[in-house]
Parts: structure tokens; sequence; C-alpha cells
């Protein structure tokens, strides 16, 4: 007889963006991705961090301040990190991010050929570029929908 409390593939798939999101080193905001393909495939994760060969030792991780002084200018976001990491079409695919995405992401994501979006918070619902991006995922007729916060705990 199989076992009952396995986990179902919504906990599985953001568990793992949960994981990524734990890779960031910013202070202030993981943020985590993880995209799958229509048979339940991972095909690209992501975590918001500098771009390659910018060190994040040397340039800032501040909120505040002038543009140039703060993290804003230089993070790339979970989502175009997953989407850049993934080497097939995501033509149909889902993401399962843990942050609802910015209007810069949701632009790429919907040019990425993903069709599902999965979240665990929208911390910034009422901001304009969220605003933006539900917009043009409703556009785009791009399934949004917000996950229960999950504890994952492992047993045997």
């Amino acid at each position: 007889m199989k076992r009952e409390n396995y986990i179902s593939w919504d906990e599985y798939f953001m568990g793992v963006a949960r994981l990524s999101a734990m890779r960031s080193k910013d202070p202030h905001t993981q943020v985590g991705a993880c995209i799958v393909n229509q048979k339940k495939r991972i095909i690209g994760i992501g975590y918001n961090g500098f771009p390659y060969g910018v060190e994040d030792d040397t340039f800032p991780w501040t909120k505040d301040g002038d543009w140039l002084d703060s993290k804003y200018p230089y993070v790339v976001h979970a989502e175009p990190n997953a989407i850049l990491n993934s080497t097939v079409s995501l033509d149909g695919a889902t993401l399962y991010v843990t942050l609802f995405p910015c209007n810069d992401c949701a632009k790429l994501v919907i040019q990425s050929g993903i069709k599902e979006l999965v979240y665990l918070q929208d911390k910034y619902h009422d901001q304009d570029s969220f605003t933006a991006s539900r917009r043009m995922f409703d556009s785009a007729k791009i399934v949004y929908r917000k996950m229960p916060m999950i504890d994952i705990e492992i047993k045997k």
C-alpha cells in the first residue's frame, strides 16, 4: 500500500523555488523561481542576485539612498534567471515563484511562453508595477494563482 501523506506537485515545485531563494545573498528579499514543463519536469530554476562577473562584495545591497548606490540597478530577479537558465522551450510551462513578479519580469514571463504562474506572496500588490503585471497577465491570458504558505517537513 502506498504512503498517503506525500506532498502535492504544487508543494514540490514551490519547495524547489523556496530552496532556490535560499541561494540569494540579498539581505532584504530572497526570491526563488522554478519553471516546470507540462510533463512535470523542472526546466529552469533561479534566484535574485547580481549578474555573472559582478562582484557581490563590491556592489551595494542597500535599498535606500541614491539609485546607483542601491541594489536596484544591478540585481537580476529570480524569474529572468530561471528563464535564462533553461535550455528548452518554455511554451506552456508553469512558473513557481516565491514573490509575485514585477512588470519587467511579467513581460519576460509572457514573452517566454509560460502560461501559468503560481506564487506564494504578493506583498507589493498595490504598487503600480504589480498592477501592471496583473493587467499584462490578464491580457495575455496567463493564469496566475496564489498558493497557500507551505510548511514542508520531511516525514519517514
